[in-house]
């Protein structure tokens, strides 16, 4: 079975394409078949390559966000994706009103991280804590892993 993935966040400059490379990484390890890939809700940066300094920090960590252009939210995505996640509770309020009832219904990323004690992925654009982001993504990408090695659904 193949796992179809969209993260998303704000701009589609730093978290949503972190969570699309590494998500992408750990998946393929772990030996799961996944489409997978990021949007923003805002248009503010559709082309756009990631923020250099996320781009720098996830590099120090082995991987590649350079090859990825930020893109909004489409309506197609809901039904193209079986997951839709998303990095805060804004982000779950704006994808919620895009989504209109159709398809896949967005689920908060850090819920796969409950240990980390946040709901919210902080937003390194404005906090400027790029391995704080790394850390969370990383956690939250290896237990929604283990949910879909578990068979655990999000509707």
């Amino acid at each position: 079975m193949t796992h179809r993935i969209l993260f998303v966040c704000l701009g589609n400059i730093c978290r949503s394409p972190t969570a699309e490379v590494v998500f992408r990484q750990m998946a393929g390890q772990a030996g799961l078949a996944v489409v997978v890939d990021s949007a923003g809700t805002g248009d503010w940066h559709v082309g756009a390559p990631p923020h250099p300094p996320m781009i720098a920090a996830a590099a120090r960590r082995g991987y590649d966000l350079r090859p990825l252009r930020a893109r909004q939210v489409q309506p197609q995505d809901f039904l193209r994706f079986d997951r839709i996640v998303v990095m805060d509770s804004a982000n779950l309020r704006d994808v919620m009103r895009l989504r209109q009832g159709q398809g896949a219904a967005p689920e908060l990323f850090l819920s796969h991280a409950a240990h980390t004690g946040l709901t919210d992925l902080p937003d390194p654009y404005f906090t400027g804590d790029f391995d704080q982001t790394l850390d969370l993504v990383e956690a939250a990408a290896a237990g929604l892993i283990r949910a879909l090695q578990a068979g655990h659904c999000a509707q």
